[in-house]
């Protein structure tokens, strides 16, 4: 009786061990990003024991050291785009994607600018983070050029870090600065406006609605292995979503995390993420990346897109119960 007791102690043991690593997600999440805003909410409210996850971060300095370790296997989930997943697959990859935010950039530009529309920018010295590859830069290029206006050669472009050209914006030293959204956020609140919207380039380009560019990003191959887990943390993270969209006691609780201590800074920032949580159906989602992405391989070439010429129907993730 005891050998059979110690038996079945050790099949449960194997079977909860099992369980846990069904359950488990390694989550590569840069310190300061969205991602780890919403891993953040989670811990916080409980929703990864409520959705029975044991969710691991691995923090990393950069979307680039990111991507290494999901491909490397070292991390299973990550924030990305489509743009990337749609290349690695090109190239032979099986990566999956499943969106999750439309909040993007903008040009902007002081108050006082004369900078109203994409066409003003003809003979100013624009700022671009994110270097001459960065996707709003290039959506930004395909719409002028289709109104006659080459940027790269009617205006002066500056490229650097999106902290470097925000300092120089402040300064004065650009007439307008084509950024990221938190960015674009923090300029806002200081007193300068967007002067063109990067999802109104986008709809300008064939979108019918703001486009989930990021998105939650992983192996088709694991999703599969694992797809309860994998749509658990799904259901955790729209619900970490909703509780930063109305809750403005936990934007105050993750200033520090944040970087961001002044209320109406604070305020434009939970705005702006608000706006861009993504809730429309995947086909419509697909159907707009579809879209979008046959102009940034018009644009960008293969060195942006890969071999591929049109967007992979595969690239996004469906779970079961969404639309």
């Amino acid at each position: 009786m005891r050998r059979l007791g110690l038996a079945v102690i050790a099949a449960a043991m194997v079977l909860a061990g099992n369980a846990s690593a069904d359950d488990r997600i390694r989550l590569a999440v840069q310190r300061t990003g969205t991602l780890a805003w919403e891993l953040d909410v989670i811990k916080t409210h409980g929703l990864d024991r409520k959705f029975n996850l044991a969710i691991e971060p691995i923090e990393l300095a950069s979307t680039e050291a990111g991507k290494i370790a999901l491909k490397g296997g070292s991390a299973d989930l990550m924030l990305s785009d489509w743009l990337w997943v749609a290349r690695e697959r090109a190239l032979g990859d099986k990566l999956v994607f499943y969106p999750s935010s439309s909040t993007l950039g903008a040009v902007m530009v002081p108050a006082q600018s004369t900078i109203k529309s994409l066409s003003d920018l003809k003979g100013r010295k624009l700022a671009v983070a994110g270097g001459p590859l960065d996707k709003s830069w290039l959506l930004l290029q395909a719409l002028a050029l289709r109104s006659g206006l080459d940027l790269r050669r009617q205006a002066t472009i500056v490229y650097g870090a999106p902290p470097l050209l925000s300092h120089k914006a402040l300064q004065g030293e650009h007439d307008a600065t084509l950024t990221f959204w938190n960015f674009c956020a923090d300029l806002e609140s200081k007193g300068f406006t967007r002067a063109v919207t990067v999802n109104d380039v986008m709809r300008q380009l064939g979108a019918k609605a703001p486009v989930a560019i990021v998105g939650y990003t992983f192996d088709a191959g694991w999703a599969a292995r694992n797809q309860s887990a994998v749509e658990r943390f799904l259901e955790a993270a729209r619900q970490a979503k909703e509780i930063l969209a109305f809750s403005a006691p936990e934007w105050q609780r993750l200033a520090p995390r944040i970087g961001v201590s002044d209320p109406a800074a604070l305020a434009i920032y939970r705005q702006r993420y608000s706006e861009g949580i993504w809730r429309r159906p995947i086909a419509e989602e697909l159907a707009d990346a579809r879209a979008l992405y046959r102009v940034l391989a018009e644009i960008g070439g293969t060195t942006l897109v890969g071999p591929a010429r049109e967007l992979d129907a595969g690239t996004f993730y469906r779970p079961e119960n969404r639309p």
